[in-house]
């Protein structure tokens, strides 16, 4: 089933590709400037709103040295800022004429109001996190695969270079301000409590019991304490010791704060999974849904999407499935048979997860080697292969991936969840690299590397999903699975899991599915595992639409392929329209739809 265009958002005057199509010749020098300075100041407030974000780009130094000593303000007063500065961009890209614009900087400015306008809806709601041109909204403050006891650790440990003395102060003060960040939430988590907003029992089970494993053990085993401790060895400045003071006089307090609100929410908490539970949940999933696919379809039509789409898909694995043996029962029934096949499992000990970890770079090597048949426009394609933290793992899903910085020096990462080896399969595994990594995550994430900087800083869901699964799709069409049926049996359930996230998402958020009633369902028609599946329904508990944006987005490239083919005939090159897609950026579908045309009127001439 493919998406209608009438269904995609119209952009705010987006009407090319950024690279697709020759720039405007004779576009009015003064326009362009002003456009330009503009989104010039636009990301430099991203970054001083979110400094997090120059650290993981590699970019806080030099001008921009001082952000590498703070971090986001997590407190009301910090998102109510946040949204004066989104609110006061875009008054002043509304002033701007685009009739006298580049089509390049058409698109710049549309993309960023786009995302702008979206997060401004978002925080009309008065509760929850809301991603600034990000994919990662929630309800919640915090909760099992929210807040800064996740992300700020994360960061500070993997992300924060150490170079010289300066860097180690930069790290202290940031490790002073993450108590802060902690409090913050705290204070919203009260707000959210007032306005009815208490995430479900399961979830907050789960979150208490992440916090108390960051809250655990001796503070100076923390690796809070332990990674600048180590990484300033020889340096002047005591930073071992001072981590550790600040550890334990205002980060455990802080902790043991937020650990006590959500004690309280437990208490008031149900079972009830959805957000149709809150006094203004029809809205506040309108609100997800079209931000996590950039359309404006109804949860009905994404729920019927998915079962579409999970028939077509189930089809093709029914042929592969009855060539290699399994001739009985359902689809999902014989992936399930298929996947305890001890043939296809890990040791589930160190052993099994050190396997993994090297089949895993073995395949992006192989991968990499390939992107040439793909791309006219090639990138490094720079990753590494790293486990979760085990704080983090208990409420994440089973891998996820993104570029590094722009100057290279930080590889892009592939977080493989490993808390029990039964979440992967062999059969699986290559088909999660290539979502991740390459040409995936890590692989689309360096394109952008050589746009302004706004649009590495900005991104869209339906884009960045609908590219990795598009990204899958291409693994396959450069023959990695010919040699092994089976494994193309796991891309395809890889990507019909996509398609019953559309059922169960909007199962859990319109149609007041339990969560139990989600898990099952989602088990026994795609045959993945219980336990992968029960991480997965709690997250599209507490990132309702998130999901939903992946099989959108790649059938909408799918669908812009097809017309490609039928427009350009013998001119159609594959390799030129894969460029066109990464090249133009992270994009609105409705403005990759016009970068599309504009590669086909290029292509004819």
């Amino acid at each position: 089933m493919h998406t209608n265009r009438r269904d995609l958002l119209i952009g705010a005057g987006a009407t090319a590709a950024l690279s697709a199509l020759p720039a405007r010749a004779f576009a009015a020098p003064t326009e362009e400037a002003r456009a330009q300075a503009m989104i010039d100041r636009v990301a430099e407030q991203l970054l001083r709103d979110g400094p997090e974000g120059a650290t993981s780009l590699g970019i806080d130094k030099d001008k921009r040295a001082k952000l590498k000593y703070r971090l986001s303000d997590k407190s009301m007063k910090g998102q109510q800022a946040v949204a004066a500065h989104l609110t006061k961009s875009v008054a002043e890209l509304g002033t701007l004429d685009t009739n006298q614009l580049s089509h390049t900087m058409r698109v710049n400015v549309d993309v960023v109001k786009t995302a702008f306008e979206s997060a401004l809806k978002g925080f009309r709601f008065g509760y929850g996190d809301v991603a600034v041109g990000s994919w990662r909204n929630s309800p919640y403050v915090v909760i099992q695969n929210v807040g800064a006891f996740l992300d700020t650790p994360q960061l500070l440990e993997t992300d924060h270079r150490i170079e010289n003395r300066d860097d180690g102060e930069a790290y202290i003060d940031r490790l002073a301000a993450y108590a802060g960040q902690l409090d913050g939430e705290t204070q919203r988590l009260k707000i959210a409590a007032g306005k009815g907003v208490i995430a479900p029992d399961f979830l907050l089970d789960k979150c208490l019991k992440q916090l108390k494993l960051a809250r655990s053990g001796e503070i100076a085993g923390w690796g809070l304490v332990t990674s600048v401790a180590n990484r300033t060895a020889g340096m002047k400045g005591d930073f071992g010791q001072r981590a550790f003071d600040i550890c334990s006089q205002v980060i455990a307090p802080a902790l043991d704060r937020q650990l006590g609100e959500l004690e309280k929410h437990r208490a008031r908490a149900t079972s009830d999974a959805g957000v149709w539970k809150f006094p203004d949940g029809d809205a506040y999933y309108a609100w997800a849904l079209s931000a996590g696919t950039t359309t404006t379809r109804s949860p009905e039509e994404v729920h019927q999407q998915g079962l579409h789409e999970l028939a077509e898909l189930q089809a093709r694995m029914d042929v592969i499935l009855r060539k290699e043996g399994f001739t009985s029962g359902t689809v999902g029934e014989r992936m399930t048979a298929l996947g305890k096949d001890p043939r296809f499992m890990f040791p589930d000990n160190d052993a099994g997860r050190a396997e993994i970890m090297a089949f895993l770079r073995a395949r992006i090597d192989d991968i990499r080697s390939r992107m040439p048949q793909a791309f006219h426009t090639l990138v490094k394609g720079n990753v590494e292969v790293k486990r979760m933290s085990p704080e983090a793992e208990p409420g994440a899903p089973g891998a996820y991936g993104g570029p590094g910085s722009i100057d290279g020096t930080i590889p892009g990462k592939f977080w493989i969840n490993l808390r029990t080896t039964d979440l992967h399969r062999r059969f699986s595994l290559p088909d999660l690299a290539y979502h991740e990594a390459i040409p995936g995550h890590v692989w689309q994430g360096e394109y952008t590397f050589k746009l302004p900087l706004v649009r590495s800083l900005l991104q869209f869901n339906a884009y960045s999903e609908g590219w990795a699964l598009y990204a899958q799709q291409l693994a396959d069409e450069l023959a990695v699975y010919d040699a092994n049926p089976v494994e193309r049996l796991g891309y395809l359930q890889g990507i019909a899991f996509r398609a019953c996230r559309l059922v169960v998402d909007t199962g859990l958020h319109a149609k007041r599915w339990t969560r139990q009633q989600a898990i099952e369902w989602f088990a026994t028609t795609n045959g993945s595992g219980v336990e992968e599946v029960t991480s997965e329904v709690d997250r599209y508990c507490s990132w309702p639409g998130q999901a939903c944006g992946y099989k959108v987005g790649h059938t909408e490239i799918n669908r812009l392929r097809d017309k490609t083919k039928a427009a350009l005939g013998d001119r159609y090159d594959f390799r030129a329209f894969n460029d066109a897609v990464v090249l133009g950026g992270n994009v609105p579908m409705t403005v990759l739809g016009r970068v599309i045309d504009a590669h086909i009127a290029e292509r004819k001439g």
